[in-house]
C-alpha cells in the first residue's frame, strides 16, 4: 500500500500540481512570476554561487534526461556500451554534480546567513533553497557513493523503466522495490519540488525575455531640459 502511494499516486499528484498550478498562476498571479532580486544587497557570493550552480546543473539535467528517458539498448546501438556509460554517469556526472552542489551551498548559505538577504527572502524561498540543496546532496551521494558500493545496481533497469512507464500511464511499482534508499529519496524529493514549483520563486525559470531576441541594440533617449 505504501509503495502504491509513493511510486504511483504521489508522482501523479505532483505532476498534476505542476501543470494545474502553472496554469492558475499564469492566469491569476502573473505579477509575482519573476523572482525578487537581491543582487544589490550582496553580489560577489551570488555571482560565484550562481555560476557554479548553472555550470553544473545544465549537464546534470541533460544527464537525467538521457539516463531516465533513453533505454540502455538504444545507447548500445549508437556505440555507448554499459561500461562507457557508467564512466560518464559516475565520473563526468559526479564532477558536474559536485559543481552544482558547491554552487547551491553558496547560494543557500548566502540566503540564510546574510541578514539583509534573509529579510528579503520569504519562507518559501528558504524552503526551496534547502530542498534543492538536499536533492542535490542525495544525487551526488547516489552517484559517487551508492553506485560505488552497490556495483550490481543499475538504475537504468529499475528507476528508468518505472519512470518511462509512469509517463505513458503504465507504471509498475515493483521496479522500485530493489532501489537503494538514497535513490528513492532523491526521486521522491525531486517529485516534491516539481509539485511545489508553481507556488514558489522557481517559476521565474520560465521567464525568458523572448521579445528581445533578434534585437541588435536598445535605444536610449536623453530628455533635454528646457
Amino acid at each position: 500500500m505504501i509503495d502504491q502511494f509513493l511510486w504511483l499516486i504521489f508522482p501523479y499528484l505532483c505532476l498534476a500540481s505542476f501543470i494545474i498550478g502553472h496554469i492558475y498562476r499564469y492566469k491569476h498571479d502573473q505579477f509575482t512570476w519573476t523572482a525578487k532580486s537581491s543582487e544589490f544587497i550582496e553580489k560577489k557570493q551570488l555571482v560565484i554561487g550562481s555560476l557554479l550552480f548553472h555550470i553544473g546543473v545544465i549537464p546534470v539535467a541533460f544527464g537525467h534526461v538521457a539516463g531516465l528517458g533513453i533505454p540502455k539498448e538504444w545507447m548500445r546501438t549508437i556505440g555507448v556500451n554499459d561500461h562507457l556509460y557508467h564512466i560518464g554517469a559516475v565520473y563526468i556526472g559526479g564532477l558536474f554534480g559536485v559543481l552544482t552542489l558547491l554552487g547551491m551551498l553558496m547560494l543557500t548559505a548566502r540566503r540564510v546567513t546574510k541578514r539583509s538577504v534573509r529579510k528579503l527572502s520569504s519562507s518559501s524561498d528558504i524552503a526551496v533553497n534547502v530542498l534543492l540543496l538536499l536533492i542535490i546532496c542525495l544525487g551526488v551521494y547516489s552517484t559517487l557513493v551508492t553506485n560505488t558500493i552497490q556495483h550490481d545496481f543499475d538504475y537504468r533497469e529499475t528507476i528508468s523503466v518505472w519512470f518511462r512507464d509512469l509517463l505513458i500511464f503504465r507504471p509498475d511499482v515493483s521496479y522500485m522495490s530493489s532501489v537503494p534508499l538514497s535513490f528513492k529519496l532523491h526521486m521522491l524529493l525531486g517529485f516534491l519540488i516539481i509539485g511545489l514549483w508553481p507556488y514558489t520563486r522557481l517559476v521565474h525559470v520560465w521567464s525568458v525575455p523572448l521579445s528581445y531576441v533578434g534585437r541588435s541594440y536598445i535605444l536610449y533617449r536623453r530628455h533635454k531640459h528646457r
